[in-house]
């Protein structure tokens, strides 16, 4: 059900940087809240997110120098965008080199010098579906025939002109070493180089094969998310639930997870805690963070783990490009 104050109008923010104030005194990243209400888009008096007040739009949100904001916020508020972009370079750092094979962190080569483009196209040929994964590459080529035109990696939850639809949750399947993780990785990288899908505020990247090791402990998801992410220990709830998010999870394939979308008990708020696979079956469902995007990566003969009415798209991606 949705809330008043998610119906309201974006608020007017002029050039000069820094974090929002709303006249009830709460602070938040001038990005995230944005965001919040750019995806809202109606009209109407805008209130704070936290404490529900209301407000007018020019007399109830200021921005502010980088200077005041340093006088006037405390310390969690004013370090918001800092975290956030100390997100980012965590991120670049983590990607921008390829470390299979490699000894040691940062030092395999430059991710950008060897990528190449991969051939991602919307749906899953029947082929594909019943053969053994062996089979499939040598029957790839004949997979062109079978798609529509192919989407770029960065493009993936954009719809088509031609599809009036809001794309939310995307499966990619791929066969063993197709190159499912490398596709990750540049999108990845391209988003915290700031190249492209920018009005992302959040991206976090998370494989199955990391939350296998915690599959018996209760975490909530904002907990999760600081453990996976420590550079983004100081972000409260309150601010994660303004910002645009897009969760990865990459290779269902490996998952030991019990995902149950039938009987999962129902988690809506990101300080419950409860195991890991309720907690994604409720991202995944939108039951947890219902704005948030979420990508999944994996073989095809994994990938029945999530109901189709829980994708909105689903992607295949091979070796074959233009």
């Amino acid at each position: 059900m949705e809330s008043d104050w998610s119906k309201d109008r974006p608020p007017f923010f002029s050039p000069e940087p820094g974090p929002s104030d709303t006249n009830c005194g709460h602070w938040f990243c001038r990005q995230c809240i944005s965001s919040y209400w750019d995806q809202s888009g109606s009209s109407g008096d805008l209130s704070c997110p936290q404490c529900g007040k209301r407000f007018r739009t020019r007399a109830g949100v200021k921005t502010v120098s980088q200077s005041s904001s340093v006088q006037r916020l405390n310390i969690s508020d004013v370090g918001l965008q800092q975290v956030l972009d100390e997100h980012r370079i965590s991120l670049r750092r983590r990607f921008e080199r390829v470390t299979e094979g490699s000894d040691e962190t940062g030092s395999g080569p430059l991710f950008n010098r060897i990528y190449t483009e991969l051939y991602i196209t919307e749906g899953q040929s029947e082929e594909v579906n019943t053969q053994h994964e062996v089979r499939q590459l040598e029957t790839a080529s004949k997979m062109k025939t079978l798609h529509d035109a192919p989407i770029k990696i960065h493009d993936i939850f954009k719809a088509s002109p031609d599809q009036q639809r809001h794309i939310r949750v995307v499966l990619t399947n791929g066969v063993a070493g197709v190159g499912k993780t490398f596709s990750v990785q540049k999108f990845s990288l391209d988003w915290a180089e700031g190249l492209e899908n920018q009005d992302v505020a959040v991206l976090l990247v998370l494989s199955f094969r990391e939350l296998n090791l915690i599959q018996d402990e209760q975490y909530s998801l904002l907990t999760l998310l600081h453990v996976f992410h420590p550079t983004l220990q100081k972000v409260t709830a309150e601010q994660l639930a303004v910002c645009k998010l897009l969760f990865i999870f990459d290779g269902l394939d490996e998952s030991r997870l019990p995902l149950d979308f039938d009987n999962s008990e129902l988690v809506s708020d990101v300080t419950q805690k409860s195991s890991v696979d309720v907690l994604l079956t409720n991202l995944i469902q939108g039951n947890l963070l219902p704005s948030a995007l979420v990508w999944i990566t994996s073989r095809p003969a994994a990938a029945n783990q999530i109901p189709p009415t829980c994708v909105d798209r689903e992607t295949e991606v091979s070796r074959y490009f233009l």
